[in-house]
């Protein structure tokens, strides 16, 4: 019973996680800036730091179940 909101929550993180990492990727690729109003590096790099942490996370969610 307590293991389907977790499941639900790691899916959901690893998503988005997955997510992010792509849309940087494809920002980088076509040379779009990946965040609004924020230097290229920062977005960037910010962008992929959260990206690893949300998808890292979903995954460890995942692996308790």
């Amino acid at each position: 019973m307590e293991s389907g909101p977790e499941a639900f929550a790691g899916a959901a993180f690893a998503l988005f996680g997955a997510g992010l990492l792509l849309w940087t990727g494809v920002c980088l690729r076509t040379g779009a800036p990946v965040a609004e109003g924020a230097g290229r590096v920062v977005g960037t790099v910010t962008a992929l730091v959260f990206g690893a942490v949300f998808l890292g996370a979903g995954c460890w969610m995942l692996t308790r179940l």
